[in-house]
């Protein structure tokens, strides 16, 4: 079921289904922001990734000396939410554990998603509680799709970049990321005045992938107009930023609280990089801002 939300500057759609956000509108330019899909590129717009992110080395993974299967980014995208909360500027959807998700995943959990509106910011907040009767293992992160351009008839790609305006260094330290996993080799990309260009050029070996090293936000920019995506967060360890290597007409920004497996992974769910862990009935809360 889609779900909406407005105000005087905004109106964003949410589908139970994942609670995936689908529209993120600008009411006064009658623009569309985000991804609306199609299968002939990548048919999301921003699915939630839990409880992985990314790929596990041979889609497997052991836990307590059994092994389980698991699909790339997890299951909770491909998963009926309930709306539990609503009012004027928010929205809030929970996720519990079932029999299916136990076969997969063997821990018992309640994920909230939260989406709230304020001014041209959207803030999306995540809650997971570790109902199980002992530690819980995870990771979750966000994949948002930019339309890029924003108008196709009177912008270009290339006239977009990245600018991560609160980072003092002048380069980043990318994970290359292999066919089966990522790999430890960091490569250096470079940053002129904090901005880095794009193009579909720099996504040709697949994402960039980044450790969280003091971003806290990146701004994707148009050169030639003063529209902009902005994107807070603070608790997320990892950020990658992908599209298709074929020219695809949106880009994504991603922080994430984990990272998939690298490709000397033993497997151990306890071991895994970037896994967090959440003691019986605690709760780990995350959330990012989206700015237009």
């Amino acid at each position: 079921m889609i779900y909406s939300l407005e105000n005087n500057e905004i109106k964003i759609k949410i589908d139970s289904f994942g609670a995936e956000l689908k529209s993120l509108i600008s009411l006064d330019e009658n623009i569309e922001y985000l991804w609306q899909g199609d299968p002939k590129f990548w048919n999301r717009s921003s699915p939630v990734l839990f409880p992985i992110v990314g790929k596990l080395l041979d889609n497997n993974y052991d836990y307590e000396n059994k092994e389980y299967s698991m699909s790339q980014h997890g299951f909770a995208r491909d998963k009926e939410f309930l709306l539990v909360k609503q009012n004027k500027t928010m929205l809030k959807f929970l996720l519990k554990d079932d029999e299916d998700s136990l076969k997969i995943y063997p821990f018992v959990f309640e994920l909230y998603i939260t989406y709230e509106i304020k001014d041209r910011s959207l803030k999306v907040s995540y809650e997971v509680i570790n109902k199980s009767n002992d530690k819980m293992y995870f990771s979750i992160g966000a994949h948002p799709a930019f339309n890029w351009p924003l108008e196709k008839n009177q912008e270009k790609q290339e006239d977009y970049y990245f600018e991560f305006e609160d980072f003092e260094k002048d380069s980043l330290n990318r994970f290359p990321l292999q066919e089966n996993g990522i790999s430890n080799n960091l490569e250096s990309v470079n940053l002129e005045d904090k901005k880095l260009a794009i193009s579909k050029d720099i996504f040709r070996n697949d994402a960039l992938i980044f450790k969280n090293d003091n971003i806290n936000i990146i701004v994707l920019k148009n050169s030639i107009n003063k529209r902009f995506i902005e994107m807070k967060f603070e608790a997320s360890s990892y950020l990658g930023l992908w599209s298709k290597p074929s020219g695809a007409p949106f880009v994504c920004i991603e922080p994430w609280c984990g990272i998939a497996d690298f490709i000397d992974s033993n497997k151990k769910l306890e071991d895994k990089v970037g896994i967090n862990i959440l003691e019986k009935n605690d709760t780990f809360s995350s959330s990012y801002f989206i700015k237009i």
